[in-house]
């Protein structure tokens, strides 16, 4: 995977203002308002940011969350840490380290991993099979 460097100006040149705030400031947006939440599209969620796939319509379920939600990743795309605060798992991309979300374990979700990854949906952007 190609490592992805860039000043801050040079992804405020690249990004929109609100995807400045969350790949790259951590901010979240508001539950409910994103385009990809209710979104079911068959094809790949890849970041905003630099490009790299990171999830796909196959591994993408509806939580009832108010963000997208996936219950796995394209291997080796999202890195996960902890979260500043201390309580979380923070997801980010692995090429750019764009923040993507937080992961969620053992909600009882019925799926293979038992995670959700929430991610903000203007971190993503959908590209369909070509």
């Amino acid at each position: 995977m190609t490592k992805v460097t860039k000043s801050e100006e040079e992804w405020r040149a690249v990004l929109t203002p609100q995807q400045f705030a969350v790949l790259r400031k951590q901010a979240t947006e508001r539950p409910g308002t994103g385009e990809y939440n209710k979104h079911k599209e068959k094809g790949t969620y890849c970041c905003a940011g630099c490009g790299t796939p990171l999830y796909t319509s196959e591994h993408k379920f509806d939580s009832g969350c108010g963000w997208p939600a996936f219950f796995d990743c394209v291997p080796g795309a999202v890195e996960q840490r902890p979260d500043t605060d201390g309580r979380r798992v923070e997801i980010v991309c692995k090429a750019c380290g764009g923040h993507l979300g937080h992961v969620f374990r053992g909600e009882g979700f019925r799926n293979s991993t038992d995670e959700r990854h929430c991610v903000n949906s203007v971190s993503l952007r959908f590209a369909p099979p070509s």
